[in-house]
């Protein structure tokens, strides 16, 4: 929601809807799209062609990644602050491009919400893109699940690969918070002619977002990439301990074939006529947390060598800014040219050890204690990374100039590069200082460093990443975890990156975490091999692969009237 300083209410959904948009061959006329290229969802959506790769990787076009702190559960503004620079950064008169993940249904009917932005840094038509947008979330559900319905047909058809059905790690997807369905048994009933239905065994689903279909879609560089890397998913052991793939199924083709229209990136708009990819979008708490690969590089080539890109990471630094650089831009080749870090005066005091009923209440005693959670995250990007970071510092209208001045003032004094972001009630107007900050950070030079190199152990990479990011002494496995592990080196997956599943908000695994703690380790309670996406999921404390519903989901608060009007919808 947002307020004016009347203190007059207004609702994301009604100012979206308030701003008549652009017809969307005229948003893609501005980049040089001819309209023969579009692929049209309606008026104001779109399905571009893919670029090819050479020419993305020849664009001199800046690229910006906007990060967070660790947030507080209703998140800080993240998409919003990146939808703003983005707007800012086009105000300037620089061709700029979007480069957003898609939301998920699961946050939008739970607690989060959705993720198109608020206020008046937006991308519209946001009911769609919170919605069904052009389907891509439901062809990617429908290839997993097409996978899966092969599997057990294979095993209930002779199962020449001798699949052993109480090794089979793929699991069913759906686009929606259910924790019901975790862990299921399947196949129990019995048909009308007293035939099994299928094979009975322990099952379960998976949030699509956390699915490596998803992870997959999101990593391949063009259609036959799409296929190689589906085919390698691996599905289930066999008796001999041998992985089974997709492909020793025959499946990758089809699944393929689900995903071909869904794999082409979607174009849309800001509330200001900025156009913004906004395409995939696996978890950062689970899986690697960024928008795919196919999208990044046609906005850096229809950015132009002048222009810029703004992009973003899920959720704090410590996940989606980590996988980023150490999968997503080692595996297809980029570099940001700048790291905006954002960070509120509420997710602050709540590191300093406010509770959620007191955000609103100035306390600069723990706004100057949570500051240490911003510290150790701007120190990782330039440290670890090797890049210059922005702090933007997302304004509410609970914050105090006191608390304003406080933040500032402590950047100030470590040299921390600090703007005050208010697109949420200004647009772009809100980030132009921001904007020009992050035009002079791109000016400097710089080399992405990683975290761990992959001719390291997958021990030593895990230990890099908990030491190094986290700040931790270091990871403990488990007994189920330590056996996994070597599972994982005679199969010779040891060179592939580290997707760590580990809680948002803390450094640590445990949510209780807060600030910048230290004299703890990481636990690693499951590891498993993503063969298909290229890395290894390291599954740390009590994170799970399907979340559930709050007490009172924000699908309670969604309404539609008989025009079709929807309400509710943040």
């Amino acid at each position: 929601m947002w307020y004016n300083e009347d203190m007059d209410y207004k609702t994301d959904i009604e100012i979206a809807t308030s701003v008549k948009p652009k017809a969307i061959h005229e948003v893609a006329s501005t980049l040089g799209i001819n309209v023969d290229e579009l692929e049209f969802y309606g008026r104001y959506k779109a399905k571009l062609p893919l670029t090819a790769d050479e020419n993305a990787q020849k664009s001199k076009a800046k690229l910006i990644l906007v990060t967070a702190i660790n947030p507080t559960p209703a998140g800080e503004g993240k998409t919003t602050t990146t939808v703003g620079l983005t707007d800012a950064l086009r105000k300037l008169g620089n061709r700029t491009v979007g480069a957003l993940r898609e939301p998920s249904l699961g946050p939008v009917f739970g607690v989060k919400g959705g993720a198109t932005g608020g206020g008046y840094a937006q991308v519209i038509p946001m009911e769609d893109i919170n919605l069904h947008f052009t389907g891509d979330f439901h062809a990617i559900g429908a290839a997993n699940n097409l996978l899966v319905a092969l599997l057990d047909n294979h095993i209930k058809q002779g199962n020449e690969t001798d699949v052993d059905p109480t090794r089979i790690v793929l699991k069913r997807s759906v686009d929606m918070n259910d924790r019901q369905l975790r862990h299921i048994t399947s196949g129990l009933s019995h048909g009308a002619n007293g035939t099994i239905n299928g094979i009975v065994r322990e099952d379960g689903f998976e949030i699509t977002v956390a699915s490596e279909v998803m992870a997959v879609f999101c990593l391949a560089t063009d259609l036959l990439d799409l296929k190689t890397r589906l085919g390698e998913i691996v599905v289930a052991y066999n008796r001999s301990g041998k992985p089974v793939k997709a492909k020793d199924l025959k499946a990758h083709g089809a699944m393929t074939a689900l995903l071909k229209d869904a794999f082409l990136p979607n174009l849309v708009q800001t509330l200001e006529g900025t156009p913004v990819l906004i395409h995939g979008g696996p978890f950062a708490n689970i899986a690697h947390g960024c928008n795919s690969v196919v999208a990044t590089k046609k906005a850096l080539e229809l950015a132009g060598d002048d222009g810029y890109v703004v992009t973003e990471a899920g959720f704090g630094a410590d996940l989606g800014a980590e996988k980023f650089f150490d999968i997503k831009c080692r595996k297809a080749g980029l570099k940001p040219d700048a790291v905006v870090i954002v960070a509120t005066i509420r997710a602050l005091k709540y590191h300093g050890g406010v509770e959620k009923t007191a955000y609103n209440e100035e306390n600069l005693v723990a706004l100057k204690k949570g500051l240490e959670n911003l510290y150790q995250h701007v120190n990782n990007i330039q440290d670890i990374f090797g890049l210059k970071t922005v702090v933007a510092l997302n304004k509410f209208y609970t914050d105090t100039d006191e608390e304003i001045s406080l933040v500032k003032s402590q950047c100030d004094a470590k040299n921390i590069p600090f703007e005050l972001s208010e697109v949420w009630e200004k647009g772009s107007n809100g980030a132009v200082e921001l904007a020009n900050t992050v035009i002079e950070t791109t000016k400097k030079a710089t080399t992405l460093k990683y975290a761990y190199e992959l001719n390291q152990t997958i021990e030593e990479k895990l230990d890099a990443i908990a030491k190094k990011v986290y700040k931790a002494d270091g990871v403990s496995l488990t007994v189920g975890a330590k056996r996994q592990l070597e599972t994982l080196k005679e199969l010779g997956f040891e060179q592939l990156p580290i997707c760590m599943a580990k809680t948002q908000y803390s450094f640590s695994d445990d949510p209780k975490k807060l600030g910048a703690p230290r004299g703890f380790k990481i636990q690693i309670r499951e590891l498993k091999v993503s063969a298909g996406a290229g890395f290894i999921v390291a599954i740390t404390g009590s994170v799970m692969t399907m979340p559930g519903l709050p007490k009172i989901p924000a699908a309670n608060n969604i309404d539609i009237d008989g025009s079709g009007t929807i309400t509710g919808l943040f």
